[in-house]
């Protein structure tokens, strides 16, 4: 049996438990939980940890006590990296969520805690390891572009109301999209290009879709513009426009936040240059719906390209000097695209000693570096180096 201790049993760590983990490993008990919101932990629970788990007061008190085999951290992102940081302390394999740091301070924090810390991590970056990024890989490492020269990826979020309308929406827990979005994405372009983005140019749109003037707490059901509203739940489901189909918070709100105070981005763009000298662009928009959405790349170097979307589920390989281009459809109806199995796979592996991460802890913390580049690079409309791992 694999004992689990569990810091932040929120929704998306009990989902992968729950599904991913368990599919992998039937035997997996959650034996610990810190978390302040102990009823909030328990509606989460599988029914066969609700008998035995305990609840503890601190992860020092939990592994000390809870004769544990790993853990896992899902708690608000930024509490990513103070508990990382304490979980370094064990020789435990750690499941940690992106982003693993929100600010430059915790993200140099975290890489000097992990220096010579012997707490292997999954950081769950489930687009890296899905089946259509990993044959994009082969692809590209058997020759099918050349030397990849250029990529391009994009993010047309058909969800991304609920940047705005749930409790993303609290800009001094996100720290904007870059860091909760793009942190996937330019972690598998990187992995793709076979290259660390060293610099970074961005711009955002702040404000002008998303964000305004109604009441802070104002929620659908006490609005008298509940009929007109686009994002009303009612007009949701009869326009098929996805987002919550319950009474929300207004994403017109002033608890959005504003361009001056700080708040999540309609979208935004990264030019990106990577350490191998090849170039890319990326572009994420939040207000998309329905078969609007898309999320994939393109490689290109002079013998081809390489391009695939996970929503389309499909990739496809250009040769540029032969009359030949193969498309290829891959499974459906996998969490994540296949990615969140793949990340199970691993972490119970390391957890057995059989398999090594493939998103170690270096890859959230490359990747946190990248996407705070891009922030202040936005923020300030200047190119900026992105930090490097190992860097004084």
């Amino acid at each position: 049996m694999v004992r689990l201790g569990v810091i932040g049993h929120g929704g998306r760590v009990s989902g992968v438990i729950n599904s991913a983990l368990r599919e992998v490993e039937p035997d997996l008990k959650v034996v610990g939980i810190v978390d302040p919101n102990e009823e909030g932990a328990r509606s989460k629970l599988h029914e066969s940890d609700k008998e035995d788990v305990v609840f503890y007061g601190s992860l020092d008190e939990m592994v000390r006590q809870g004769k544990l085999d790993a853990l896992a951290i899902g708690t608000r992102c930024g509490l990513h990296t103070p508990f990382a940081i304490e979980a370094s302390k064990y020789d435990l394999p750690l499941f940690l969520e992106k982003p693993v740091s929100t600010s430059m301070e915790q993200a140099i924090a975290l890489e000097r805690a992990f220096e010579n810390s012997r707490c292997q991590a999954v950081v769950s970056f489930p687009l890296r390891v899905s089946p259509l990024c990993t044959l994009a890989r082969q692809y590209i490492a058997e020759g099918a572009t050349g030397t990849p020269e250029h990529i391009m990826g994009v993010n047309y979020v058909p969800y991304g109301t609920c940047y705005f309308d749930m409790f993303y929406r609290d800009f001094d827990s996100t720290q904007g999209l870059f860091l909760q979005k793009a942190t996937h994405d330019f972690d598998y372009m990187s992995y793709l290009m076979d290259s660390p983005v060293v610099k970074v140019a961005a711009m955002a749109s702040y404000g002008r879709i998303f964000g305004g003037d109604k009441p802070a707490g104002l929620k659908c059901s006490e609005c008298a513009e509940a009929d007109t509203c686009l994002e009303s739940p009612a007009n949701r489901k009869h326009n098929f426009s996805g987002g919550v189909g319950e009474d929300h918070l207004c994403p017109f709100g002033r608890d959005c936040g504003s361009p001056e105070t700080g708040m999540n981005e309609d979208s935004s763009s990264a030019l990106l240059e990577f350490a191998n000298g090849a170039k890319g662009v990326y572009t994420q928009v939040f207000y998309t719906r329905r078969d609007a959405g898309a999320r994939g790349a393109t490689v290109s170097g002079y013998h081809g390209t390489v391009s695939f979307d996970w929503y389309k589920n499909d990739i496809k390989r250009v040769r540029h000097h032969a009359p030949f281009t193969d498309t290829i459809k891959a499974g459906e109806g996998a969490s994540h695209f296949g990615g969140d199995l793949e990340l199970a796979y691993d972490f119970i592996g390391l957890i057995t000693g059989k398999r090594v991460s493939r998103t170690p802890i270096e890859t959230g913390i490359m990747s946190a570096y990248a996407c705070l580049a891009a922030k202040e690079s936005a923020d300030k409309g200047i190119f900026v180096n992105v930090r490097q791992i190992g860097q004084e």
